[in-house]
């Protein structure tokens, strides 16, 4: 049986969670393979609607294994407090949750950090969300981090936490003239997060080869998406984790011939949340029009996210990168009310046009975009759960945004329920 990889082909917020969630259906293991709590899943269960952060959407659905791997970094005090919220509402975590012990742990001082970098740099912002998710991946990357497992072992927890607060507090004292943290209240807090966690720790990686072996149905799931990737995105506006389909082999500790399938997920047109480049924004009355009608909302700062027409660069990109086989377009309901529809086909940037998306953040920032321009359809797509009663046109758009990209469609959602859906293939949904 597959390991499907689920992956952003934009910048993140292509309605992913519903997507999973509807997958899971007929999967055994859904597993977190990278990302923080700074992304956000939103579900929608008849009249109920779920943002999750830390907790694999699986969990959603009684009887499946929710993984988070190494690959994710964890604040521990907003995981329980995900944790805690679901379980007022029904769920249960015992038996149905794995957290790896080798996840590094954000740690208050990755998060005043974060904060004090980014008020430093004034217009040069990256547009993090401030909650310490660069710092901790620099201090992974830099051999310093505290591990799930550190909590276990509180002699040799205190020493990592104390060295690591004395530099950290240097920089925020010293660089960023701002208050620093204690390490006493650190120290307790997460011996109590460890204490509370325990249960669900475990090494994740042998779990993951043993249910591979076993022939499971694994959804591997990525937050935020292909152009926010560290090393595949438009760097440096990017997040600080590889949110493209090969992190779900680090991120979960599986090998690349395991991964049978890659599923994109691609909004009907584009948005953005942040600063960088973004060659298709509408900075206009359609980017207001696709912002209300699409609740462009950040999942988890509430920030109103960017909004532009489909540029099918950025999704070509995605494409390669990932090695996607096919993709699920969300939202296609959000451009019923328009009377054209464009789609940006090239970027002419001093007289050289450009047909693939380039790297550069000098050209992606100052390039005209080339567009085609498709007829509106002015009917609405809501609920709509076969193609063949789509209207002709939002068919014509479909069909020719996925040739422009090199992709088939897999899925289209006509809306936030899960039946408000059509689906054209059946990836790792056949029995």
């Amino acid at each position: 049986m597959p390991v499907l990889v689920i992956v952003g082909a934009q910048w993140g917020d292509e309605g992913k969670g519903k997507i999973i969630d509807l997958l899971t259906e007929r999967a055994d293991i859904v597993a977190r393979y990278q990302g923080g709590h700074n992304a956000g899943h939103t579900v929608v269960i008849g009249k109920d609607k779920f943002v999750l952060h830390l907790v694999p959407s699986g969990i959603l659905h009684s009887g499946k294994i929710c993984i988070i791997g190494n690959g994710v970094v964890i604040d521990p005090a907003a995981l329980l407090s995900e944790m805690n919220e679901l379980q007022k509402r029904g769920f249960q975590f015992q038996g149905n949750l794995l957290i790896s012990k080798n996840a590094h742990l954000i740690m208050p001082y990755h998060q005043a950090l974060d904060v004090a970098s980014e008020q430093q740099k004034g217009k040069k912002k990256i547009g993090t969300t401030g909650r310490g998710i660069g710092p901790a991946y620099a201090d992974k990357i830099g051999r310093k981090g505290i591990r799930m497992a550190d909590l276990f072992d509180p002699e040799n927890f205190r020493e990592k936490l104390a060295c690591n607060i004395e530099e950290a507090n240097f920089l925020l004292q010293q660089f960023y003239h701002v208050e620093p943290v204690q390490l006493e209240k650190i120290y307790q807090d997460y011996l109590s997060y460890g204490e509370q966690l325990k249960k669900y720790v475990r090494d994740t990686t042998l779990f993951m080869n043993e249910a591979i072996r076993k022939k499971k149905k694994i959804l591997a799931e990525g937050a935020q998406g292909t152009n926010l990737d560290v090393d595949h995105g438009t760097y440096p506006f990017v997040t600080s984790s590889s949110a493209a389909a090969g992190g779900a082999c680090t991120g979960l500790g599986i090998g690349p011939q395991a991964i049978t399938e890659v599923m994109g997920i691609v909004k009907a047109y584009t948005t953005r949340v942040g600063s960088g480049p973004f060659p298709t924004e509408q900075g206009n009355e359609v980017g207001e029009l696709l912002r209300t009608r699409g609740n462009e909302y950040g999942a988890t700062t509430g920030r109103p996210r960017r909004c532009g027409w489909a540029d099918t660069l950025v999704i070509r990109h995605a494409v390669r990168v990932n090695g996607m086989g096919s993709v699920a377009i969300t939202k296609l309901d959000v451009l019923d009310a328009l009377d054209e529809i464009k789609i940006c086909v090239g970027y002419k940037h001093q007289g050289t046009l450009y047909e693939e998306m380039p790297s550069e953040l000098s050209i992606l920032d100052s390039c005209t975009p080339q567009y085609i321009t498709l007829p509106g359809w002015k009917q609405s797509t809501v609920g709509i759960n076969k193609y063949e009663k789509l209207p002709r046109k939002a068919r014509a758009y479909v069909e020719k945004l996925c040739k422009l990209s090199g992709v088939k469609p897999a899925i289209i959602s006509t809306g936030a329920p899960r039946n408000e859906t059509i689906i054209l293939q059946k990836p790792f949904m056949r029995k």
